[in-house]
């Protein structure tokens, strides 16, 4: 079982409205409800306020908070959208109903309910001000105290705002670019690391900063997204490169194409080209590259040969191990 708490404040009457929020909150729900090939992901229950007859009280939040992390379930994550305050005593999320700041919920509490939550993975995702604090110790030094198994993504460092442009926060523009297949790896899982990367490396060291903090020995697969090759023809990676630094021989049989070939060339054999089509899709994915050729019809042509890269690698000890 997985389960998604979707919280968007737009209506704050005791301070600046927000625009933003309610629209990222919904666009959140939208991507991790399902995967790409339209399974069931996640169980999504999404609150919002946009204007005073839907106004989300403390009270209300942190009654939901509590019911997510006390689930035993596999995934439970938390995203919250909206206000955030900062003071000597810890940061805290702010709903509708706050006059002052430290009437929110505190981050200190929420992280209290997930650090003793009995779901296996625990996720907490912040598009607020100054929630780079979120998993510190209130003392103010910079220790975080986080369980197995529990990851937090801020939209911001500690003393940084949270952006919105053109109606919906920047964090979480990246955010669900990132769940729709932009930080997918090549058997389609989208992870809270990769997630993290993505931001990023989005993200200019001028603009205001994403927090990561995780204390987990595997990432959880947040959502999944088709393959960017058939997992079929990645396992035949050790086939083709079975031990590092192999060179897999090529010549002009394993080119499909008639054209461009020398008077002598040997025709081309449909399996080599069975083959090459396959290694050609390692070439467009950075697994592998041609050796001491610009391209690989160059090196087929040529009768040079290609090796794996560095990525080429990890997967292939991968499939040698039988994780993929």
């Amino acid at each position: 079982m997985r389960k998604a708490l979707i919280v968007g404040i737009n209506y704050y009457p005791n301070s600046n409205p927000l625009f933003g929020c309610v629209n990222d909150a919904y666009e959140v729900k939208s991507v991790l409800e399902r995967n790409g090939d339209g399974s069931v992901n996640f169980d999504v229950k999404l609150m919002t306020a946009d204007s005073a007859k839907d106004s989300i009280d403390r009270g209300e939040l942190k009654d939901n908070i509590n019911e997510l992390f006390k689930t035993d379930a596999e995934t439970a994550l938390f995203y919250f959208a909206g206000h955030g305050h900062i003071e000597a005593t810890g940061g805290y999320i702010l709903t509708s109903d706050c006059k002052r700041g430290d009437d929110g919920v505190s981050l200190s509490e929420i992280l209290i309910l997930a650090n003793a939550s009995p779901a296996t993975n625990k996720i907490i995702i912040l598009d607020s001000c100054h929630s780079g604090i979120a998993g510190n110790i209130p003392s103010g030094d910079q220790l975080a105290t986080l369980t197995e198994g529990l990851t937090v993504l801020t939209a911001s460092t500690i003393d940084q705002y949270a952006s919105e442009e053109n109606g919906s926060g920047i964090f979480t523009t990246l955010l669900v670019d990132a769940l729709s297949g932009s930080a997918a790896n090549l058997t389609g899982d989208i992870t809270p690391g990769s997630i993290y990367a993505h931001i990023d490396q989005s993200l200019g060291a001028w603009e205001q900063r994403p927090v990561f903090k995780t204390n987990v020995k595997q990432f959880v697969s947040l959502r999944t997204v088709s393959p960017t090759i058939q997992i079929s023809e990645l396992r035949l990676i050790t086939k083709y490169f079975p031990f590092p630094g192999f060179e897999y021989s090529l010549d002009p049989s394993f080119e499909p194409e008639i054209k461009g070939r020398d008077e002598g060339m040997p025709p081309p054999n449909p399996d080599n080209t069975e083959i090459f089509a396959i290694l050609q899709k390692y070439n467009r994915l950075n697994l592998l590259v041609p050796v001491k050729a610009q391209h690989m019809w160059n090196a087929a042509m040529e009768s040079k040969s290609c090796k794996l890269t560095a990525l080429g690698e990890h997967y292939r000890k991968l499939v040698s191990k039988n994780r993929i």
